[in-house]
Parts: C-alpha cells; structure tokens; sequence
C-alpha cells in the first residue's frame, strides 16, 4: 500500500501511481482461455540489463538540460514517491497466488531475486519523469529550482513536506466536512424559502 502521503506527491500523485501499476496488472490477469488482445510488439530487455527508454529521446532537450531536470527529481524528494511502487506490484503478485499457499516461499526468493532489476526498472521511470519536467520547464528555470533545494531552505522544506502534507490532508478532511453541512443547511434554508423541503 502507498504511504498516506509520498514525499511531494501528495494523494493525487499516489492514486496516479496505482492505478499506473495496479490496473495493467489486473488487466494482464485473464481467465484461462481468453484471449489477450492483439498489441504490438514492444522492445525487451534482457534479465540484469537496462531496460530500453520508454520514449524516443527529445533532440531538443540537451544532455546538461536532462542532468538538471533529473537533479530536480532526485532533490526535490519527488523521486521518493516512486518507492512504493516495486512493493506494490510484489504485493499484487502474492495476493494473486494466496491460493497456492505451497509456491509462497519460493515466490518470495523470485521476487527477491528480481530486485536488481526492478532497481534498474525505478532508475527508468525517474528518467522519463526527469526528460517529462525538461520538456516543460528550461534549463535556466531548472538551475533556479535546483539552487533551491541546494539551499538550507529548500533542503528544510523537502525535510518537512511529507508531514506539512499529512496535516493538510487532516486539515482538509475537516473542512470538507464542515462545509459540506454548511452548505445543506444552507441550500435547504433557501429551497425552503421558495416552498420546498429537502430531506
């Protein structure tokens, strides 16, 4: 499960982030017999290698330009976010066998064994975010955000974010509930004014 809040993702990012991994995998879940949907061939890698790049490089974004976006995600704590995902599609995996209580050990030495290459798998979603954050933002807007979180505030702000953002989330859920009932109070008080009463 992800962490109630991921460093700089916030829920918003988190949901995103389970869907991405958790909807492909129940899709790739067929009943025996069925037929999988005609695709295209992708590329592969092979065990213990790089996988190949998910896009085809950007000839506008320079290599100095990628480096600074990648820094970005690596200091801003946004590429913490990614954490949970590897454990997520483990997780995934060892629900789908709880019927098959015999393979658990051995499933748990193959998803150990897969490790160094989920690393390798972590290292390419943070390199299309980082060419995503180059695509939108320029090098010299990216060497501005980066000599932040090089300073002492943007260290103490990436630091405090994961619980500022639990509070907030706290914050929220009582304030939606509040004005959630404010607004019912309210909006039956004005129907009641032209003749009609909400339940």
């Amino acid at each position: 499960m992800f962490p109630r809040f991921a460093a700089l993702g916030g829920p918003v990012l988190a949901a995103l982030l389970s869907q991405a991994v958790l909807v492909p995998m129940a899709s790739a879940q067929q009943p025996s017999g069925a037929k999988p949907p005609a695709a295209a061939a992708k590329p592969t890698a092979k065990p213990g290698t790089a996988p190949p790049p998910a896009a085809s490089p950007d000839p506008d974004v320079t290599p100095s330009h990628l480096a600074l976006a990648r820094e970005v995600m690596l200091s801003s704590g946004i590429a913490r976010s990614f954490d949970s995902i590897i454990p997520t599609m483990a997780e995934q995996i060892r629900k789908n066998a709880v019927t098959r209580p015999d393979l658990a050990k051995d499933l748990d030495e193959v998803l150990k064994s897969l490790d160094p290459e989920m690393a390798l798998q972590k290292q390419r979603l943070i390199d299309t975010a980082a060419r995503i954050y180059a695509k939108r933002l320029t090098e010299a807007e990216l060497k501005d955000i980066v000599a932040f979180f090089r300073s002492p505030a943007g260290k103490r702000y990436v630091e405090t974010q994961p619980q500022m953002l639990d509070e907030m989330v706290g914050a929220m859920q009582d304030w939606t509930q509040e004005v959630s009932e404010y607004v019912m109070v309210r909006t039956r008080a004005e129907m009641g004014k032209r003749g009609h009463q909400l339940q």
